[in-house]
């Protein structure tokens, strides 16, 4: 039976870099970092679940965008108290805004979001929470 989301996992090209995105600037919390043999792990708690991420010790190229027609995973999602604050946010540190804050398409759900890539070209969505969820 299943009791919770436990974690996702990511591959990154720069764990300091991933890291200092996901902690520093979203508010995520490293809970693990440690060697692996072929590269370096870390565990990023976001309260509601955590991100696995993988830093292999050889060079890898970036995340590419899933093309229509091919099943994978499209971007992460994040609540966040304000979109707009956090994009400012996310900008002023150099952050690629794909799409700026706007009003949400599934108003039953969502509010406002907006969407962002992270060091390794993940696209990130951030979302404020519809009333009452």
């Amino acid at each position: 039976m299943l009791i919770d989301f436990e974690h996702i996992g990511t591959t990154s090209r720069d764990l300091d870099r991933t890291i200092e995105f996901y902690c520093d600037l979203l508010g995520f919390r490293l809970v693990l970092r440690k060697p692996q043999a072929s590269g370096e792990l870390a565990f990023l708690n976001a309260g509601g679940g955590m991100l696995e991420v993988f830093a292999p010790a050889t060079a890898i190229t970036p995340a590419r965008d899933v093309p229509p027609g091919e099943a994978g995973m499209r971007h992460l999602t994040l609540a966040v108290t304000n979109v707009d604050t956090m994009v400012n946010r996310l900008e002023a540190a150099g952050v690629k805004v794909i799409e700026r804050p706007r009003n949400a398409h599934n108003t039953e759900l969502i509010k406002r979001v907006a969407f962002v890539r992270d060091p390794d070209g993940i696209i990130v969505e951030l979302i404020e929470r519809a009333e009452g969820r």
